[in-house]
C-alpha cells in the first residue's frame, strides 16, 4: 500500500513536469505559411472530420497533400478523427475545412495539449508503471526510482509536450507489447505491438526483435508441438489486428496502396536536417548525396541497416530470453537510427524507449544515452523556443537519475556486464576501469553542456553557419555509435546473474 502511494506521487510529479513543459511554445508557433508539427496534427483533425475516409490519403481540391498531408498509418487517422469530433463540440472553428488553417489561440492550445496528456494517461503512463513494478528487479525503492526516472525522460516530454506530437501513443503501445511478452501473454503482446506499428510506421525499428523473440520461443518449444500452436495463435492475432486497423481501406486496392505510398515516401533523400546518424556525420567529410544516385543511396542504406541489425536479431533468435529481447530492441532501434534512410532527429525516441527498459539493469549507460539523445535534438528545441525547458529537464533528469539509481556506483566490469571483455578491450584493472568510465561520463556531460551553452551565446562564422548544429549532431552520433557497440558486446556476453535474469516464459 505504501509503495502505491509513492507510485502515485511519482506519476503526479511526472504529470506536473509534462504540463509545465506544455506551457511553453510549440513547433511552428506564429510561423506561416506551413507553421509546424502542431499545425500538422490540427490539420489532420480537420481533414479526417470533414472529408470522407476515401479522400484522407489522396490529393484532392479539399485535401492538398503538400500542406501537411496525412502520412501515418490508419490508427493515427482514427485518433485524429476522435480528437476532431471532440474539438468540433467545443469550438467548430478549430476544425473548419480550409478556414481553420494555421488556427492559433490559447484555448485551442490548451485543448491540443490536453489531448496529449489524456493519451499518455490512457496508454503510456500505465505501461511504464506496470513495467517498472513487475518486470524490473530489486527492492521496492529501486523499482519506484526506476519508474520515476522512466517518467521523467526529458526527450519524450520535450517532443510531445513542447514541440508537439503523440509519440507517447506509439511508444506506449510498444511498451504494452513488451509487457505482454515479459509476462508470458504473447498473443496480447503481439496485438499491442501491431497497434503501435499501425499508429506510426517507424515502430518498424522494434519489429525484428519482436519477430525473432517470438519465433525463437516457438522453435524452442518445438514446431511440431506446443511451439506450432503458439506460432499459429500469434500469426492469427497479428493478421486479425492488421485487418481490423486497415478494414475501411481493404475493399479498394487503390486505397490500401495509396496509404502504403504515403507512409513510406522515398523521394525526400537520404537525410534532410542535421541528424546524429552515420550519413549526416559522414557527409561532413564525404558528400555521399553527390557521389551516389538516389536509388543507390536507398539500396546502400538498406544493406547497411540490415547488416547492423542482423547480429543482435540472430542472437535473440538463438537465445530467446527476455534479457536478450530488451538488448535486441535497443540494438535494432539504434541500427535503424544510425543507418536507415530518411531519419528524423525525433526518431531517436524509438531507441530511447528500449534504453529506458534497461535503467534498472545498466543505469549509468542508460542515463548517459538518454542525456545524449535529448541533447541531440537541441537545434530543434532552439528553433521551437524550448531552450529553457530543455535546460531544466535535462539537468533535473541528470541529477535525479544519478542519485536515485546510484548510477556512478555501477562502473565495474560486473555492473557493466563486461566481465569477459574488460581486459581485452580496456587493458585496465578493475579500479582503473571504473575510474575511467566515470571520467568519460563527466567529460561527455561537460561537452554536451558546453556545446549547449555555445549554441546559444556564440555566433558561428559566416562561412560556417551550421557549425553548432553539426557539432551537436556529430557529438551525439559518437555517443549513439558507442552505445550500439556496447549493447552489442553485452548482448553477446553471458547472461546476467540468475537472480536478475528474467524468466523466459
Amino acid at each position: 500500500m505504501q509503495t502505491w502511494s509513492v507510485v502515485s506521487i511519482c506519476v503526479l510529479l511526472g504529470i506536473v513536469v509534462r504540463w509545465g513543459v506544455s506551457l511553453n511554445s510549440y513547433s511552428g508557433a506564429g510561423k506561416p505559411p506551413m507553421f509546424g508539427d502542431y499545425e500538422a496534427q490540427r490539420h489532420w483533425q480537420e481533414v479526417t472530420y470533414n472529408l470522407p475516409l476515401h479522400e484522407w490519403y489522396f490529393n484532392t481540391t479539399d485535401n492538398d497533400l503538400n500542406y501537411w498531408g496525412l502520412d501515418y498509418p490508419p490508427l493515427t487517422a482514427y485518433h485524429s478523427w476522435i480528437c476532431a469530433y471532440i474539438a468540433k463540440m467545443i469550438n467548430p472553428e478549430w476544425v473548419e475545412l480550409h478556414k481553420s488553417r494555421g488556427y492559433e489561440s490559447p484555448t485551442h492550445k490548451l485543448f491540443m495539449r490536453a489531448t496529449v496528456l489524456v493519451a499518455d494517461l490512457l496508454v503510456y503512463i500505465p505501461a511504464v508503471v506496470l513495467y517498472s513494478l513487475h518486470l524490473t528487479d530489486g527492492s521496492s525503492n529501486k523499482k519506484v526510482s526506476t519508474l520515476f526516472c522512466f517518467l521523467l525522460y526529458p526527450g519524450l516530454i520535450l517532443i510531445d509536450y513542447g514541440h508537439f506530437q503523440y509519440n507517447g501513443l506509439s511508444l506506449g503501445f510498444a511498451l504494452w507489447g513488451v509487457l505482454g511478452l515479459g509476462l508470458g501473454w504473447d498473443a496480447l503482446g503481439s496485438m499491442a505491438f501491431c497497434l503501435a506499428l499501425n499508429y506510426k510506421q517507424m515502430e518498424l525499428y522494434h519489429a525484428l526483435p519482436f519477430f525473432c523473440y517470438l519465433l525463437g520461443k516457438c522453435i524452442k518449444r518445438g514446431l511440431m508441438g506446443r511451439g506450432l500452436f503458439l506460432l499459429v495463435r500469434i500469426a492469427a492475432t497479428v493478421l486479425v489486428t492488421f485487418a481490423l486497423c486497415w478494414l475501411p481501406f481493404l475493399p479498394d486496392p487503390n486505397q490500401a496502396s495509396q496509404v502504403a505510398r504515403r507512409i513510406f515516401p522515398v523521394a525526400r533523400g537520404l537525410f534532410e536536417d542535421k541528424v546524429a546518424n552515420v550519413w549526416c556525420s559522414l557527409n561532413t567529410v564525404i558528400k555521399i548525396r553527390s557521389i551516389l544516385s538516389s536509388d543507390s543511396q536507398l539500396y546502400f542504406s538498406f544493406a547497411c541497416t540490415l547488416l547492423a541489425v542482423l547480429p543482435s536479431s540472430i542472437r535473440l533468435l538463438m537465445k530467446p530470453t527476455f534479457w536478450q529481447f530488451k538488448l535486441a530492441l535497443a540494438n535494432s532501434s539504434l541500427a535503424f537510427f544510425l543507418f536507415s534512410y530518411q531519419v528524423h532527429e525525433k526518431s531517436i525516441l524509438l531507441a530511447a524507449l528500449p534504453v529506458c527498459l534497461l535503467l534498472s539493469d545498466l543505469p549509468l549507460i542508460a542515463i548517459w544515452f538518454l542525456q545524449a539523445s535529448t541533447f541531440s535534438m537541441l537545434p530543434l528545441f532552439m528553433k521551437d523556443g524550448l531552450l529553457m525547458p530543455y535546460a531544466v529537464t535535462w539537468l533535473a533528469f541528470l541529477f535525479l537519475s544519478i542519485y536515485l539509481l546510484s548510477a556512478l556506483e555501477h562502473c565495474s566490469e560486473e555492473k557493466l556486464r563486461l566481465v569477459a571483455y574488460y581486459k581485452l578491450i580496456f587493458c585496465l584493472s578493475k579500479m582503473e576501469m571504473a575510474c575511467t568510465v566515470r571520467w568519460k561520463f563527466y567529460i561527455s556531460i561537460a561537452v554536451m553542456a558546453g556545446l549547449s551553452i555555445a549554441s546559444v551565446i556564440l555566433v558561428p562564422p559566416p562561412h560556417l553557419p551550421d557549425l553548432f548544429p553539426v557539432l551537436v549532431s556529430t557529438t551525439a552520433f559518437l555517443h549513439f555509435l558507442g552505445t550500439y557497440i556496447y549493447f552489442t558486446i553485452v548482448q553477446f556476453s553471458g547472461p546476467p546473474s540468475r537472480k536478475s535474469q528474467k524468466k523466459n516464459n
